[in-house]
């Protein structure tokens, strides 16, 4: 990722020792972008020195059922948090936890808040095919064609737009599923759906067969960024953290997850995004739509003003959210049945079989 690589030559934060703890989790994703933010924070502040706990979560721990069921997206934050606020037995306490922003729910706790936004890489989706296949896009493949998801959002999407093919849920970290799909044993699947940064961050760009755009797609809240979660009022990692602030992904970020706090929705709804931040005119573009789960309703809507500050991101996200919901979004989140839509395929007409997506 681009950054500003001028350096400060003087600890102007008085941080203890010139050290800074670093958390994030264990997956080997997460470690990369772990180490991205360290080598961000050690190239501008020579003077400092990072280090990197990762720690499993539940999250990971559990692979064989749906993660709204135990907590959603939170699972991959509490844990950590403890460490935010103080050391626990071998465990150091820590200064900062980096977090897939998409991971990130859209309200913490009163003890923390989200100490900034870098900036962010390519947000879509990526097809990626089975290793061999002639395949390049998902319209090529045949009826009944599996296709590999652990997000409603994709999902939806795509029964939507791609009736004729099927979707299984298929969990695990990237080089789980890759197995997955490559080999022989559970669903044949002919093609996954993943977020195209995690692939690049960890050197799996090349099997990128095709990143689908709105509107045959819209991507997660905070997809492809990074978010780096702090104490509530530790000013010091604030101070640090303004320089490696990204004006224009903080600005669609915020504006993202404020629709989708609006909305009350969690990791496991449907809420598709596209935003475009122009730095010469300071314009936010921000579309959406919801679709249900089983394609047959949908809405979508977009806005596009000046922003110029993250309060007026936040109410873009705000009167973005206020349009859907006239448009009939609340009845569609409303009448999701999580217990429904995570039943095999057979069960429901639509053939959806997912559970909220990790990767």
């Amino acid at each position: 990722m681009p950054h500003n690589t001028d350096t400060m030559t003087t600890n102007s934060f008085n941080i203890p020792n010139n050290h800074i703890q670093i958390g994030g989790r264990k997956s080997e994703l997460a470690v990369v972008q772990s180490e991205i933010v360290k080598k961000i924070i050690e190239t501008k502040y020579p003077q400092l020195n990072c280090s990197i706990l990762a720690l499993s979560t539940l999250g990971d721990k559990i692979q064989n059922r749906p993660l709204y069921s135990f907590g959603g997206k939170a699972l991959w934050t509490k844990e950590l948090e403890i460490l935010l606020l103080s050391s626990v037995e071998e465990y150091p306490q820590l200064d900062l936890i980096v977090h897939s922003l998409k991971d990130m729910p859209t309200n913490l706790p009163d003890e923390f808040e989200l100490g900034c936004i870098l900036d962010r890489e390519d947000p879509r989706d990526a097809v990626v095919m089975k290793q061999g296949s002639t395949y390049k896009s998902l319209g090529e493949l045949p009826a009944g064609s599996i296709v590999g998801t652990s997000s409603i959002r994709r999902s939806s999407q795509l029964v939507k737009n791609f009736p004729h093919l099927k979707f299984d849920n298929v969990r695990g970290n990237v080089q789980t599923r890759l197995r997955k799909l490559d080999g022989d044993e559970g669903p044949a699947y002919e093609c996954l759906l993943l977020a195209a940064a995690g692939l690049e961050r960890v050197g799996l760009g090349h099997r990128i067969t095709m990143c689908l755009d709105a509107p045959d797609m819209y991507y997660a809240v905070g997809q492809g960024a990074l978010g780096v979660e702090i104490r509530s009022g530790d000013e010091r990692m604030k101070e640090l953290l303004s320089s490696l602030e990204d004006k224009p992904a903080t600005y669609r970020c915020l504006a993202e997850r404020s629709l989708m706090r609006y909305l009350e929705g969690g990791c496991s709804v449907p809420i598709g995004v596209y935003t475009t931040y122009n730095t010469a005119t300071n314009v936010l573009l921000f579309k959406s739509t919801i679709v249900s789960p089983d394609g047959s309703t949908s809405v979508e809507d977009e806005l596009e003003r000046v922003v110029e500050s993250k309060d007026a991101a936040e109410q873009l996200g705000i009167d973005l959210g206020h349009r859907l919901i006239e448009r009939g979004a609340k009845e569609i989140l409303d009448n999701i049945d999580f217990n429904r839509i995570n039943q095999p395929p057979s069960s429901i007409s639509s053939s959806v079989n997912i559970s909220p997506q990790i990767s």
